[in-house]
This record gives C-alpha cells, structure tokens and sequence, in this order.
C-alpha cells in the first residue's frame, strides 16, 4: 500500500474491526483519499465495505462492534475516539446505506435536520437552496412526506440532508440500492458535480463496480474482510479480474478474486 500523499484528507492504516469482542470482520485494512477526489470502495455483499465507512464515521458502537488496531486520520489527526457529531462538525458525514429518510417528516424538513450543527439561520436557508439547485425534483416534492416518494427521491434526499451540513468529506455507502438504472445514473451525475463544484471528498462505498469505475477516480476492491487490490478506476474497469469477477465479462465459474492473477501479483508484492 503507497504511503499517504500530500493531499491525502482521510487516511486509513491497517484497520482491525471486531464485532461482539470475537468476530474479526475487517482484517487489516489500508486505504488513503486524497482531497477533491471520488474514491471507491468496490467488493460483493459482505465484503466489509460497510463496516470500512461506518469504522470512519464512529458508527460501530451501535452494532457492538469496535476498531481495534490500526488508525485513521483525517488531515493528519487521529479521530477513532471522536464522536459521530464532532466528525460532522469536522466536515465528515455519512450518507447510511438504504436511505434512512424520516418516514413521517417531509422532503424539506427532512432537510432541515441535516442543518441541526449550523447556528446561522442565513447559511441553514442557503444551503437549503443549494440542496435545490442540485436536486430539483425535491424542491416540486418539498412538502411530501418521505415515505410517501420514490426510491429515487429518497436517495436524493438523504444526500441533500448530508449537504446541509456543509461537508468536506461524504461517505456514501450503496448509493445505487434499489434504483432503477436512470436514477442510479442521476444519483452519480449528481455526485460528479457535487465533486466538481462543491469540492466535496467522496468515498463510496458500492457493489455497482461498472457505474462506480465510471464515476471514480481510484478505486480499492474488498473481499472477506481485506483489500485484495486497487488502483486508478480506468486500471481496474480495463484489469481482467475486475472484468470477470466484478463486471460480468468472464466465464460463468467465478469463485473468489483471490483465485486471478491481480490479486496473486499483489500478495507476492505485499508480502
């Protein structure tokens, strides 16, 4: 694993994860993003790519679960022993897999929790039009509660609640789930621009690696537990393991990654 760069925001260094006190669910994980980028978290149902973003967020205590080796830093301060509302405070937030709007509240006041850190009523109003601008669709459903709109709006609620909070860093965790292809494609494109415009860091955490690769600038791939290999996303969208066992453009006996070739070559290299 390369060391942290200049630019590098949030770095993770060898992470353990352990849930209940006995069962070890990330095995040493490494991975750095650097700032202004969109960085992917690749890998199949149970790989431990939730638990990565949810070890980064201080999500862990509520599932019984704890880091107990390694370290994470975002630019250079260690931040295992802060809250999830200090994170937030620092810039770092996450968007939870499946959504998790308030059912009974509406689009807008959903919204408005996600300003719950900011004191100033003008920069709470602002980014609310911001919220808008990129997400038009919520602001013709403002007044709908949530449970009563689409997948789709949901998704795109719960990262303008994220916004709301004016943050540097946003982990997306399956933003994809669940959304018919047009509206995974506008999620993405929204996350682009967000990117671009905003300045936003994304680490994104998704089993969509074809829309993932597409959209990212560097990825890292999971199985059980590890990283078992990364690289600058046109690499691995044009690496041949990827393109069998991740993108559906091999044979029909697909095992585990740790069979190809890649993943030999880098635990020759790690070794």
């Amino acid at each position: 694993m390369n060391a942290p760069s200049a630019d590098t925001i949030l770095n993770v260094n060898g992470i353990e994860v352990i849930y209940n006190h006995v069962i070890l669910v990330l095995k040493g994980v490494s991975l750095n993003v650097p700032e202004g980028r969109i960085v992917a978290v690749l890998g199949g149902n149970g790989a431990g790519k939730t638990t990565t973003l949810r070890a980064i967020s201080n999500l862990l205590k509520a599932e019984r679960g704890a880091v107990t080796k390694g370290s994470i830093e975002l630019r250079g301060d260690r931040i295992e022993n802060l809250t999830p509302s200090d994170l937030v405070r620092r810039g770092v937030v996450q968007v939870m897999e499946g959504r998790h709007c308030f059912a009974h509240l509406t689009i807008e006041e959903n919204l408005l929790t996600g300003g719950y850190t900011r004191k100033d009523k003008g920069e709470i109003a602002r980014n609310l039009e911001k919220v808008y601008a990129y997400f038009p669709r919520l602001k013709t459903r403002r007044g709908s509660q949530a449970a009563y709109t689409s997948g789709g709006e949901q998704q795109m609620c719960a990262i303008g609640r994220a916004l709301m909070t004016n943050p540097s860093v946003m982990l997306l965790d399956e933003p994809s789930m669940g959304l018919a292809p047009q509206i995974v494609e506008e999620v993405f494109e929204i996350v682009k621009d967000l990117n671009q415009k905003e300045k936003v860091t994304f680490l994104l955490a998704e089993q969509n690696t074809n829309m993932a690769l597409r959209y990212a600038d560097y990825g890292y791939i999971m199985e059980s537990g590890r990283v078992v290999m990364d690289g600058l996303a046109s690499d691995l969208a044009n690496n041949e393991d990827v393109k069998e066992f991740y993108l559906g453009m091999g044979g029909s006996e697909r095992k585990s990654f740790k069979d190809g070739k890649s993943y030999k070559r880098r635990k020759r290299w790690l070794a």
